[in-house]
């Protein structure tokens, strides 16, 4: 099992930085409509749909939102045709990076990507330049409540999760593709508060990052695109080596 990471707890804090700013919305909102665009507007009948539904209203996203982005995705309300694009590509210092995106101007996006990828010291790469370095794998995040590292733990091997991430605030369970569902219906029974889930690319093998400078060129390299517009999702095979954590706060 994986034992604390800082670079998580910092993703963990601006994630609900980005939640106040209402960006998590925006992108929770796109994710619905193309969600029933593909599958219908019931949730009972649209597993994307129903997960992307739940992480919304684990963010206490108004339902007026959800609501107007279904009957988007549906043709009930005009809306944006939104295409869904994966690039692959490498930041600074030879780390793998993975971006979903999700755009209404495929030529506008691939641009601002090759551009700002340029600018930030990394480069864009073919299809399946990195995939194959990672493994895609269920995530399911909620509030620890309280339980200790054990008791989270035994859960975590009663269900047959991968892996845990233990914080005495929050906790992140990683399991296989197949199982995902079960393990985030699981945890959901237990009374757990799910704070978000999703599908990610987790790296096979990662590259431990021991200069600082190095580390902020990253940092900042994943940071501008967790903050497009266009990118719903950034994964990268970057750890930060204990030995310099602190000196990133």
């Amino acid at each position: 099992m994986s034992g604390h990471s800082k670079w998580a707890n910092i993703k963990h804090r601006k994630g609900r930085q980005d939640a106040i700013r209402g960006k998590m919305f925006t992108r929770l909102a796109k994710e619905i409509t193309i969600s029933s665009r593909e599958g219908g507007g019931d949730p009972s009948g649209n597993p994307r749909l129903r997960l992307a539904m739940q992480n919304a209203r684990a963010v206490n996203m108004p339902n007026d939102n959800i609501t107007r982005a279904i009957k988007k995705g549906t043709g009930e309300l005009e809306g944006v045709n939104y295409e869904e694009i994966t690039y692959e590509g490498y930041a600074p210092a030879g780390v793998a990076v993975i971006l979903e995106t999700v755009t209404d101007n495929r030529k506008r996006t691939v641009s601002e990507v090759r551009s700002h990828m340029g600018k930030l010291g990394g480069n864009i790469g073919e299809a399946n330049s990195v995939i194959w370095n990672f493994v895609r794998k269920g995530v399911v995040n909620f509030d620890t409540a309280g339980k200790s590292e054990d008791d989270i733990f035994e859960l975590v091997m009663e269900v047959g999760a991968d892996d845990l991430i233990y914080d005495t605030d929050t906790c992140r369970v990683e399991c296989a593709m197949e199982s995902y569902g079960a393990v985030y219906k699981f945890f959901e029974e237990k009374g757990f508060n799910i704070t978000e889930s999703k599908l990610e690319y987790l790296p096979k093998q990662t590259v431990n990052i021991t200069d600082v400078e190095d580390a902020k060129k990253v940092i900042r390299f994943v940071e501008f695109f967790e903050d497009h517009d266009d990118v719903q999702n950034v994964f990268s095979n970057f750890e930060i080596d204990d030995s310099i954590a602190d000196q990133l706060d």
